[in-house]
């Protein structure tokens, strides 16, 4: 089938801030730069603003700039640099720290209110530089509040940041997250999600390999941050109960991928091109698709069924490194992966 939809590369600028030792540089390691959770402690506290850029799933480039959060910086960006920091923003990722002294719900002075002030001023120059922006925050650390707390913590704290959220109070997004646990590529996964462009023509080609694999569910992942892109399924798929089996799966693979770059020796995580798990009730590959992403596909059981799969993978390959391609520069239009 011929489509004439066409896949635009879009730049999208990413305010990483928050206040020194939030945690910010130690969740963008461990996101975008292969480090496990045990290995971020070395990291220094951040000077300025530190620039990366990500390029994700071919079409989508984050211009990362994570803004140092000491007071003078933190001061500089919202007089000198006001417009350099805070124009043509797409994101703003805002990280509190639970356990600051400066982050109280209740605010009973001005210290204990001292993050929220700032971040209520950054949100106004955000306001007049970038109004179409989008805002996340974080409640970062988690693991340091005890479970029995943990949901009141959250409810305050998020009214709080909602309060000072300003005209971007009614789409503001709130995660709580922590580097031990699979919260941080919730959070980060849903992030990046909202903004893949043309991800509709992603889910048309995976629901195409669902269909000729007769597969459960299909997850697409970015090949470096192995977040989540997007998912098909069918009933059956959709019934599973274990709602958060994409991030924790996420973070199995991130860590198995630094394993291996311990075993061979090499300075970066190694890419490996395809897994397989056999079982009486059902077969999973997880498989590179293209040079971006790989796929995960749960499918019937059978040694038949597999080595179709296989083949339907391969050939659906072509299609989607296509869908990227014309991502990359290309104007033409996209012809959308059928399987026989």
């Amino acid at each position: 089938m011929e489509s004439s939809k066409k896949i635009k590369q879009q730049k999208k600028k990413v305010l990483l801030m928050g206040k020194s030792g939030a945690g910010k540089s130690s969740m963008r390691s461990i996101i975008f730069s292969n480090h496990v959770a045990k290995d971020v402690r070395r990291l220094g506290a951040t000077i300025d603003v530190d620039k990366k850029r990500v390029k994700f799933l071919g079409n989508l480039l984050l211009d990362i700039w994570d803004c140092g959060g000491q007071d003078t910086f933190t001061q500089n960006y919202l007089t000198e640099q006001r417009s350099y920091v805070f124009g043509d923003v797409g994101v703003l990722i805002y990280i509190f720290d639970v356990e600051s002294a400066e982050f109280s719900a209740e605010g009973t002075d001005t210290y204990s209110d001292r993050d929220l002030q700032t971040f209520d001023l950054i949100i106004s120059a955000l306001a007049e530089h970038s109004p179409g922006a989008r805002i996340f925050t974080m409640i970062h650390k988690m693991d340091l509040v005890a479970n029995e707390y943990r949901e009141a913590v959250v409810k305050s704290k998020s009214a709080a940041i909602v309060a000072r959220s300003g005209t971007f109070a009614k789409k503001i997004g709130i995660y709580a997250t922590s580097i031990w646990d699979e919260s941080l590529y919730r959070a980060w996964g849903r992030i990046v999600n909202s903004l893949i462009p043309n991800l509709d023509v992603v889910e048309d080609g995976l629901r195409d390999l669902q269909e000729v694999t007769k597969a459960e569910e299909i997850v697409l992942f970015e090949q470096n941050t192995f977040l989540t892109v997007t998912r098909v399924g069918t009933e059956i798929g959709d019934e599973n109960p274990n709602r958060d089996r994409y991030e924790r799966l996420s973070n199995i693979i991130k860590t198995f991928k630094h394993s291996l770059s311990t075993f061979t020796d090499s300075n970066s995580s190694h890419q490996f091109d395809s897994f397989t798990i056999k079982t009486r009730i059902f077969n999973l590959i997880i498989n590179r698709l293209t040079f971006n992403t790989y796929v995960l596909i749960v499918f019937p059981p059978g040694e038949a069924e597999l080595q179709c799969a296989r083949l339907n993978i391969l050939a659906a390959k072509e299609e989607f490194a296509r869908i990227e391609s014309i991502a990359e520069g290309a104007d033409d239009d996209l012809t959308v992966f059928r399987g026989s």
